[in-house]
């Protein structure tokens, strides 16, 4: 489930039908000026995000300039992706000093349209009361929901120094609808200074005990069953680069942990934040 930071030498982190989470893919693609990338990946529709620098981007002759505004880090500057269709041909070519790039990706079957996403969709929630404020950009959201299969491609952003994310503690590991549908999630962490870090919890049953991991900068989370809120050291802000594949439908309907569903209540702005993931 966590994969630790390493030189993937552009090669996926999370390959097609990876064993754990199946619907989801994602590669971290580094450039300096004037190199090429290019990537082809049969039955995903897949998404590209700047976390660093600029590139230029041609999806099957369709071309899109100067995609990514950010300096140094995701918190210099604000995010902006192209979404590629299932199995296209991308070629990204590095355009400003160098840079680093998520593609994200989720298993689908039918050939849609490429676009660009230049202005993001906004939602902040929680409290500093309850350790549980937050901005949350979407990339790919609910603004984009008749342009994309089963995608969903948003980042994360603790306000403040310290507290959680994910709380209350939900899963979206089975289908039964309306109450809960199968999605795989994929995240990528940094932090802010880049020597944080945090904890990443998974409790596969409610008031049974469950497993932490010790996510550091760079560290991936692969999320495939259970509840799974996480936190930040004191002192320290936290992102994640957030990916959910659907196995049936695209709309996320998370099921709340019994023991702590009350608590959707406490804080304030997150039924606004659940509406949004559509």
């Amino acid at each position: 489930m966590h994969i630790a930071p390493y030189d993937n030498q552009n090669n996926p982190i999370v390959d097609a039908d990876d064993p754990t989470v199946p619907l989801n893919y994602f590669n971290i693609v580094k450039l300096k000026n004037g190199e090429a990338f290019e990537y082809q990946v049969p039955g995903y529709e897949t998404c590209i995000v700047p976390a660093t620098g600029c590139v230029d981007v041609d999806v099957e002759g369709v071309h899109f300039a100067k995609l990514g505004n950010r300096g140094e880090d995701v918190w210099d500057g604000e995010p902006e992706g192209v979404y590629v269709p299932v199995g296209a041909k991308v070629q990204l070519v590095c355009v400003s000093d160098e840079t680093e790039v998520f593609i994200a990706g989720a298993k689908y079957d039918k050939l849609l349209d490429p676009f660009d996403v230049r202005e993001h969709d906004l939602v902040q929630y929680g409290s500093d009361d309850t350790k549980t404020h937050r901005k949350i950009k979407h990339i790919l959201g609910q603004k984009q929901h008749d342009k994309v299969g089963r995608l969903l491609v948003s980042e994360l952003f603790t306000v403040g120094q310290g507290g959680w994310s994910g709380f209350p503690s939900h899963k979206h590991d089975t289908n039964r609808l309306p109450d809960e549908t199968r999605h795989d999630e994929t995240y990528n962490f940094r932090f802010k200074p880049n020597w944080g870090s945090g904890l990443q919890m998974l409790q596969r049953e409610d008031n049974e005990p469950g497993d932490a991991y010790h996510i550091v900068d760079g560290s991936t989370i692969c999320i495939d069953k259970g509840y799974h809120p996480c936190c930040v050291l004191p002192g320290y802000e936290m992102y994640y680069f957030t990916i959910l594949g659907g196995l049936t439908q695209r709309s996320l309907v998370q099921f709340f942990q019994p023991t702590h569903a009350y608590q959707v209540e406490t804080i304030p702005g997150i039924k606004d934040m659940i509406a949004k993931f559509k």
